[in-house]
């Protein structure tokens, strides 16, 4: 006896992970509301606006031409996800996944805390219905979540709508039902999965899950069953051969056969039968059996741990071939990200030549009419002028500086003409390659642009 409280005394019950857990879940919420509000320079952190048809990225706004940053953001959010998976497993799954955290509020906080309709660490159990006081519970719950989904719905919503627009929208249902709509349904699909579907999206649903074997590795973090310690529950068919702590064959084997990592599992399985693709690392089975081993002096069986550590006495090794080639191609997609970013036009302009080709005017004057498509794109106004910066025998006829607001655009009919004789040839038209320059008078440095066009000179003889 007094051996056993001297063990007690000396292991010490680590922090619970679901605590942890809980402070990640605050932080991740109050960010996602956060950001959309938070603007740089008058424009968003991330905004994928299909009003403007705009990307707005830390503080820059790119429009639909481009948009060629997209494929990269998408690469950066997958090998990011795998990149986490090959060092710790479905942590995203347990700690930062919105389908896990919404659980969490209404099972956790709602339905446990507040209405006192379940445990926290049974999890199987579902609330009893068989009297009209938890029907009432429950109907209480199911109201707070349907408010709550409105919210995330509207949060999910000011990513793509921003937030000073979405307000104004709501002030007239009538003219944005689309919007309303978009919303409602959202709303009333996070409640349908949140209280019916429940962790049956994680197992079912997710395609997450599916990828996971191939993304794991023996030094991948993940909740692990030790049956070196606590004994084969299961046998090699997955069959379950203990149902008793008498029934271990081994006087050394330690679980206690309580199942508290059973009961308290939200997806449903018994992690001494091994890896799972219903496990979302969610360490509450390391926080169950914390707390009975912690009791008799004793660590966890189920840890936060590696194939490498429990089962293979080596050392995790978190920098490996696999986590440093994500490492290099994250790198690089960042690289890139901020290389093409910093090539953002402040202002954008298109130049299509009109259906004629030339026009000859008097005294053998050539003109070329072209159509220039001028977008401002930035966040205030700027007068525009153009200049050809590679041919000075060539002229912009009748043309004078113009303002353009921000983020409006413009077309304007363009002539270039010419006096000399460019090209003595008598048997076709001759294409002249032109560089235009168009830029910002009130600031020449950031806002311009150049682009090529071409001018046709006509054949010598049809010249005078």
């Amino acid at each position: 006896m007094a051996k056993t409280q001297e063990k007690e005394s000396e292991f010490k019950i680590p922090s619970p992970y679901r605590f942890k857990r809980y402070y990640i879940y605050a932080v991740v919420t109050i960010v996602s509301l956060v950001v959309p509000f938070i603007r740089l320079d008058g424009n968003h952190i991330f905004l994928l606006s299909f009003d403007n048809k705009q990307l707005h990225l830390m503080g820059v706004a790119f429009d639909m031409q481009e948009l060629y940053l997209m494929p990269f953001l998408l690469m950066l959010l997958f090998l990011g996800i795998f990149a986490a998976t090959a060092i710790g497993g479905r942590a995203w799954c347990g700690w930062a996944c919105p389908q896990t955290i919404f659980r969490v509020i209404y099972r956790d906080l709602i339905e446990s805390t507040l209405l006192k309709l379940r445990r926290i660490k049974n999890k199987q159990k579902d609330p009893d219905l068989s009297n009209a006081q938890n029907v009432s519970k429950k109907v209480i719950g199911i109201v707070l979540w349907s408010i709550l989904s409105l919210i995330a719905a509207s949060n999910f919503m000011w990513y793509f709508v921003p937030p000073e627009d979405f307000f104004v929208y709501l002030q007239d249902p009538v003219e944005h039902k689309f919007l309303i709509g978009i919303v409602l349904s959202i709303a009333a699909f996070l409640i349908y999965d949140v209280v019916k579907l429940k962790e049956d999206f994680c197992i079912y649903v997710c395609p997450y899950s599916r990828v996971q074997s191939v993304l794991y590795d023996d030094d991948t973090l993940q909740a692990i069953y030790s049956t070196k310690r606590g004994g084969n529950i299961y046998d090699d068919h997955k069959e379950k051969v203990i149902f008793k702590q008498k029934d271990l064959p081994n006087e050394s084997d330690e679980c206690t056969a309580c199942e508290s990592c059973v009961t308290v599992c939200p997806t449903h399985i018994d992690i001494r039968k091994g890896l799972q693709l219903e496990c979302i690392n969610c360490l509450e089975c390391v926080d169950a059996c914390t707390k009975v081993m912690g009791k008799l002096g004793k660590p966890s069986l189920v840890q936060w741990s590696s194939t490498n550590e429990i089962f293979n006495g080596k050392a995790t090794k978190i920098v490996r071939k696999s986590t440093i080639m994500y490492s290099v191609a994250l790198i690089i997609i960042i690289g890139l990200l901020f290389i093409m970013g910093g090539e953002k036009e402040h202002m954008l302009l298109n130049i299509n030549k009109t259906t004629q080709l030339y026009k000859i005017k008097e005294n053998n004057k050539v003109a070329n009419n072209f159509l220039f498509l001028f977008q401002n794109t930035d966040s205030k106004e700027h007068t525009y002028a153009l200049e050809i910066v590679d041919n000075p025998d060539i002229e912009i006829e009748r043309f004078e500086p113009f303002k353009l607001g921000a983020k409006q655009l413009t077309k304007k009919v363009i002539i270039l003409t010419t006096t000399k004789r460019l090209v003595d040839d008598n048997t076709k038209d001759t294409p002249i390659p032109v560089t235009i320059k168009a830029y910002a008078v009130d600031d020449p440095k950031k806002v311009v642009v150049f682009r090529k066009a071409v001018f046709i000179f006509p054949r010598a003889d049809k010249l005078k």
